[in-house]
């Protein structure tokens, strides 16, 4: 045995190693669904205004069909990107913070975790506000559990004003 190995053996010893519990790789115990919610409203905003948003039309400038072109692509990229943040967060929550007791108390659980990030997926791959708006009330649903499972009631008051018109 090294001398290295007989100073480790001395410190376990000493200082004894005992159980570390966590639910998280940095377990820092903060949670909110909000992230998801905010992604998937962005979602939504993008699906609104790409089925909004006029193509140039064959007498248009270069410039007014590149403008579509670039403005179409924006929209495409934030909708693409908050989609799979939306599909991330419910991941989260899923994976560090809901555990056995609240597949218990909420049996619907996971298959509303499931259909969420499906929708979330599908948002990523196609342009229908109606699906958009699926995935936010998806994540108002996984919210409402997420809340009433540390004793509070949800209520996004800010939603609509968060979102706009």
């Amino acid at each position: 045995m090294s001398g290295f190995d007989r100073v480790l053996r001395i410190a376990d010893h000493l200082f004894p190693r005992g159980v570390a519990n966590a639910h998280c790789d940095i377990p820092c115990g903060i949670y909110d669904p909000i992230t998801a919610k905010i992604a998937a409203q962005t979602v939504q905003k993008m699906a609104m205004r790409m089925t909004a948003l006029k193509p140039a039309d064959a007498t248009a400038s270069d410039a007014d069909k590149h403008k579509y072109n670039n403005t179409m692509a924006r929209y495409v990229a934030v909708k693409e990107h908050h989609a799979e943040v939306c599909k991330k967060e419910i991941d989260i929550l899923w994976h560090d913070y809901f555990k056995p007791e609240h597949l218990e108390k909420y049996p619907d659980l996971h298959a509303k975790v499931w259909a969420a990030t499906k929708l979330a997926s599908f948002n990523k791959q196609n342009v229908d506000v109606e699906s958009a708006k699926k995935l936010v009330a998806a994540v108002d649903e996984i919210a409402t559990i997420f809340w009433e499972s540390k004793g509070q009631k949800y209520n996004d008051q800010l939603s609509a004003v968060r979102f706009g018109s």
